[in-house]
């Protein structure tokens, strides 16, 4: 059975350094940690969520330009804050929904499922394999040392963000570089996983409202992977970490 108190642990220890709200004081992150999943590839009905989510999002872009939707508009100016190029490196809704006209990736339940959702409520939202994780995620503004296991050209290598780059990480290293663009290899989902943690991210103008409303999304079609799935969550908010921090 899955156990709560090792879910509400993880995220009891998860934190966003003053440094990245400092940078964007209206981001808030709702951190969603299940476990109790059963694995399986993709089936009939994640195939029906991305097609929903597919049709979705061509119905928003048939008069407009993606960069012009109001979320993917405030990471784009989000990422012009610690230097990056959101020409060149798009945050994952911006990257998903420029897919969705010709057909969103179909991968595994677990992951179909945080992508249809990320393009139905219009957020940012990763999955990495909670027992991959060492220690709690954090989100900080890199100082450029630490390690990022990618693949370039086929080849396993490490990488480090730059020097004031927005990254999640864990005790062992950046799991997910510039704030929700590129997973690292080693957190990322698996067939075979149980126990997993999402990441949603938002900025102004999504409201609290709306960001709630994508995690209860979310955990209604997670729950659906086993008899046992459990599912705990904490929100983060510039307000909250001031108050901590007291």
């Amino acid at each position: 059975m899955p156990d709560l108190r090792m879910l509400e642990a993880i995220l009891a220890g998860g934190r966003v350094d003053d440094a990245v709200f400092a940078l964007r004081p209206d981001y808030r992150v709702l951190l969603v940690a299940v476990d109790g999943v059963v694995p399986g590839p993709r089936d009939q009905v994640s195939d029906t969520l991305l097609r929903e989510a597919e049709a979705a999002a061509r119905e928003w872009l048939h008069d407009r330009p993606v960069e012009q939707l109001p979320h993917v508009a405030a990471w784009r100016d989000a990422y012009r804050a610690f230097g990056a190029k959101p020409q060149r490196t798009r945050n994952s809704l911006e990257a998903l929904l420029r897919r969705a006209d010709s057909g969103l990736p179909r991968v595994n339940r677990l992951t179909d499922i945080y992508n249809a959702v990320s393009v139905l409520h219009q957020i940012p939202l990763g999955g990495e394999d909670l027992t991959r994780y060492i220690g709690p995620p954090r989100l900080i503004r890199a100082s450029g040392t630490e390690p990022f296991d990618t693949v370039a050209d086929g080849i396993d290598m490490i990488e480090h963000p730059a020097p004031g780059e927005v990254a999640w990480c864990d005790d062992a290293g950046v799991t997910c570089r510039r704030w929700n663009w590129r997973q690292a290899r080693r957190t990322q989902l698996r067939d075979e996983t149980t126990a997993a943690l999402f990441i949603l991210d938002a900025l102004d103008p999504m409201t609290d409202e709306a960001l709630a409303a994508a995690g209860a999304d979310l955990v209604a079609h997670l729950t659906r992977l086993g008899p046992d799935v459990q599912a705990v969550h904490r929100l983060i908010t510039a307000e909250q970490a001031s108050a901590e921090g007291e």
